[in-house]
């Protein structure tokens, strides 16, 4: 699976991003996850995607919607490899 910044900039580039959706953990929120639409983008960075209320890093966001399809899931990554060690 691509990067998240990979995913973000061919989403910038090529379609439209107030279609996205993404879900990061920021620790004290419910569930200790927030929901940003792609319209509050400000910049995707080296390390950070830029927001117009917080700097996020990469590592935080769990999951991208692009209108109703995931394009980017990081429970899914890690479900799929823990079942590639049970091998």
């Amino acid at each position: 699976m691509p990067h998240v910044r990979v995913i973000l900039n061919e989403i910038k580039w090529t379609k439209d991003m107030t279609k996205v959706k993404i879900w990061y953990v920021h620790r004290g929120a419910l569930h200790n996850t927030k929901i940003i639409s792609g319209i509050e983008i400000t910049g995707i960075g080296r390390s950070f995607l830029e927001t117009t209320s917080a700097s996020i890093p990469y590592h935080r966001i769990t999951k991208i919607l692009y209108e109703d399809d995931i394009v980017f899931d990081r429970w899914a990554i890690h479900s799929k490899d823990k079942q590639i060690l049970k091998r």
